[in-house]
C-alpha cells in the first residue's frame, strides 16, 4: 500500500539527492526533486520512504488557481495505486503570472524501487477555464540500487 503523507514537510534530516524532473504544459511549468529520507524509512519491514520537492511556476499570461491533483504510483514488485484529492499539502494555491508556488510531500513504497507521475487540475480565473496540467514522470530509488 502506498502512502501519499499530505503534510508540508520543512526540515528533514538525512536527505539523499535524487532524480529531477520537468515539465511545462499551458504555460505552467512543473518541477520534481525527490530524496530518499532514510531516517524515515525501515527496509527491513519494506518502508521506503521518499519526499518529492514540486516547484509550480506560472509561465503562462493568466492568474490560475490549482484546483486538485491525482497521481499514479508505481512500485518494482507492480503494485500500483492512484490518489485523487482537492490541492495540495491543503491549499489550492493561486498564482499569478511569474509567480511560483513549492511544497513538499512524500510517498511511503514497499520497495526500494518505483516510480510517479500525476496532474493538476487547474483554473484560469478570468474565464474559470479548466485544463489540466502533467505533473511528469519521476523515479523513486534508494540510492544504493544505482551503484
Amino acid at each position: 500500500m502506498h502512502i501519499i503523507v499530505g503534510i508540508l514537510i520543512t526540515h528533514l534530516k538525512n536527505k539523499v539527492m535524487g532524480m529531477h524532473a520537468t515539465q511545462v504544459t499551458h504555460g505552467i511549468k512543473i518541477s520534481v526533486e525527490t530524496k530518499f529520507h532514510t531516517e524515515n524509512s525501515d527496509p527491513e519491514n519494506r518502508s521506503f520512504l521518499f519526499v518529492y520537492h514540486i516547484t509550480i511556476e506560472n509561465k503562462s499570461d493568466y492568474t490560475v488557481k490549482l484546483i486538485s491533483r491525482h497521481w499514479d504510483i508505481f512500485d518494482s514488485s507492480g503494485e500500483f495505486s492512484q490518489v485523487d484529492a482537492d490541492g495540495v499539502v491543503g491549499e489550492q494555491p493561486l498564482l499569478e503570472p511569474g509567480e511560483v508556488f513549492d511544497y513538499e510531500s512524500a510517498c511511503d513504497l514497499t520497495t526500494d524501487m518505483g516510480r510517479m507521475r500525476g496532474k493538476y487540475l487547474m483554473q484560469r480565473k478570468m474565464d474559470k477555464a479548466r485544463f489540466y496540467v502533467t505533473i511528469p514522470e519521476f523515479e523513486l530509488i534508494v540510492p544504493q540500487r544505482l551503484n
